[in-house]
């Protein structure tokens, strides 16, 4: 982990789907950063049959679940408190998310209940993260999708910049920063492996809400990735794991 330290708390979850929050992708290029966001989770989800049904573990924020939802999926959300999930039931006015309440760590939940299960905008926000994941595992019966930031992209200046990015962006908090070999020697312990792994930005998400243009962002970014940089270097990165169906034996 780096120098840079999240906020502990019991419920992670409240901040990611509170209003404030939410202002963080308002308008034009907070659109963008969602739908981006989305569409890589979309394309992980095609390693499968089309999934019966969806958990997505701390996400009220509706980030995922919403689209998800619009797309005919079965999604159900999981949240620490109702504050966490405010978000998810103030725009679920057209679909069907189901809303559950518990312990993101113990869920209480039965184990294998969902075909995937999903976290976004919590890892890098709870200090028992390898906790989180020993959950997530057990929930799932084919795959765990996660997205984290990494500390193998330019979010390594993270601890030196945090007070020029909480100075535009006002409501930014503190966060960790995982390298990549971290996240999967966590899921390793429950015999899960990486199958895919996807990098979400080559520029710093703060750079892009400077910009205040989708469409300069858009631009950038394709050339980020056309030149190999995103895959080297981009951040945050949205993996899918699964079931190792050969493990190593001790």
């Amino acid at each position: 982990m780096e120098e840079l330290k999240p906020q502990h708390t019991s419920y992670a979850d409240e901040v990611s789907a509170s209003d404030d929050y939410a202002a963080r992708f308002a308008g034009p290029v907070g659109t963008w950063m969602l739908a981006q966001q989305a569409s890589l989770t979309l394309k992980l989800l095609t390693n499968f049959s089309k999934p019966q049904s969806i958990l997505d573990v701390g996400g009220g924020h509706g980030q995922l679940a919403l689209p998800l939802s619009r797309q005919q999926f079965d999604v159900t959300v999981i949240g620490s408190s109702e504050l966490a999930l405010r978000q998810v039931k103030l725009f679920d006015r057209s679909t069907q998310i189901r809303c559950l309440k518990a312990d993101l760590l113990h869920t209480g939940l039965e184990s294998g209940s969902f075909d995937v299960v999903l976290c976004f905008r919590l890892l890098p926000h709870i200090e028992q993260w390898q906790a989180l994941i020993a959950e997530l595992t057990r929930l799932t019966r084919y795959g765990v999708i996660v997205d984290y930031p990494t500390s193998s992209s330019l979010n390594v200046l993270s601890p030196l910049l945090f007070g020029a990015k909480k100075g535009f962006e006002k409501n930014t908090r503190p966060y960790a920063l995982f390298r990549p070999a971290e996240i999967r020697a966590a899921f390793a312990q429950h015999n899960f492996v990486s199958k895919a792994c996807l990098r979400e930005f080559a520029l710093p998400m703060v750079l892009h809400r400077m910009l205040k243009s989708p469409n300069l962002s858009a631009v950038l970014e394709d050339l980020a990735r056309r030149s190999s940089a995103t895959a080297l270097l981009g951040s945050p990165i949205i993996e899918l794991f699964v079931p190792d169906r050969h493990p190593k034996r001790a």
